[in-house]
């Protein structure tokens, strides 16, 4: 995969209206144009919901769900810890493992999390080509 990933959490009320702008503002700040982007991601269980489908659309994008196997094996690179999100995901942070899980072997975080009233957003790189992760 190439592009900057958008690992992304949410409450199932939110605005889609908030999640884009929570992605564009995460994009901003990590100094990157709005078409780096190549990828929302999330919990397969919430990929389906309708406030990331019409964000996912207004990015241009199909949202990517991810299993709770491939959140936790991403967790190791997370470095937000929420207490609420370990409990409930078995990952200190949905947004960050999401990004990074999406953006595959050897990702790493060009984000942590930041959050809106209702929705969380993380951004993740993959691996460099040639470059292969370290065991």
């Amino acid at each position: 995969m190439s592009g900057i990933v958008a690992g992304v959490g949410f409450r199932a009320a939110t605005a889609p209206d908030e999640i884009v702008a929570l992605v564009r503002r995460a994009l901003h700040e990590a100094g990157l144009a709005p078409d780096a982007l190549a990828v929302l991601a999330t919990a397969a269980d919430r990929a389906g919901e309708a406030p990331l489908w019409e964000a996912a659309a207004a990015l241009g994008l199909t949202p990517l769900g991810l299993e709770p196997a491939a959140l936790a094996a991403a967790d190791a690179g997370v470095v937000t810890r929420s207490a609420r999100i370990r409990a409930s995901r078995g990952v200190g942070s949905l947004a960050e493992a999401a990004a990074l899980a999406a953006a595959g072997p050897g990702a790493r975080l060009v984000l942590p999390r930041i959050a809106s009233a209702a929705a969380t957003c993380a951004l993740a790189s993959p691996a460099a080509p040639g470059v292969s992760e370290r065991a």
